[in-house]
């Protein structure tokens, strides 16, 4: 209520985002591109083992960084940043903004939906929307890359496994996030 008070006496306006927030947000999403990208680099490039990896450090980190700051619009602003940190400084493409801003538009909505029916949901719904998230980005990125092969459709039969693969790390992910969030309450890094 004081911080109402002064700031209304002041004439500034109240932030929704701390400036801690923003910064955590920024670091996340750098981590979880930079580990992506080691990891593939130390796996020999994109084969099954480092495919799920690299999944799995993702969906982790995203579980955790949602449950440290838990507000309306860390996915979108996540997402955001990600995919800036990807085509600016890793050469990622562009087609897949679109579909990648749409998985977190989902999975904001449906962990706001699933949130607001019992308070006890509120603690699942970092889990929630990373999953959703996940599956629709993927899903959405099959369809981008359908429309781009659309001439030789043969060959997402080569692409759906590969996709499917990453997604059984991102489900581990999800595993991995709840233990690291166990953690991490332990330790008092996270609330």
């Amino acid at each position: 209520m004081k911080t109402q008070r002064t700031a209304a006496c002041t004439g500034s306006i109240e932030r929704y985002w701390a400036p801690r927030e923003l910064v955590m947000v920024g670091v996340f999403a750098a981590a979880a591109k930079i580990s992506s990208l080691l990891i593939a680099l130390a796996g020999g490039g994109m084969n099954p083992v480092s495919l799920v990896a690299k999944n799995l450090v993702f969906t982790t980190l995203l579980v955790v960084l949602l449950t440290k700051v838990p507000k309306a619009g860390t996915l979108l602003l996540f997402t955001v940043v990600s995919m800036l940190i990807s085509v600016l400084l890793l050469g990622g493409s562009m087609a897949l903004l679109p579909a990648a801003l749409a998985g977190a538009l989902l999975g904001e909505a449906v962990a706001w939906g699933f949130a607001r029916t019992t308070p006890r949901a509120v603690l699942w719904a970092p889990w929630l929307a990373a999953g959703v998230y996940d599956l629709a980005s993927k899903g959405l990125s099959l369809g981008v890359s359908y429309l781009f092969m659309r001439e030789s459709p043969a060959l997402m039969t080569m692409v759906v496994p590969i996709v499917a693969l990453g997604y059984v790390g991102s489900i581990m992910g999800l595993w991995f996030g709840w233990k690291t969030v166990g953690e991490l309450k332990h330790a008092g890094f996270v609330r």
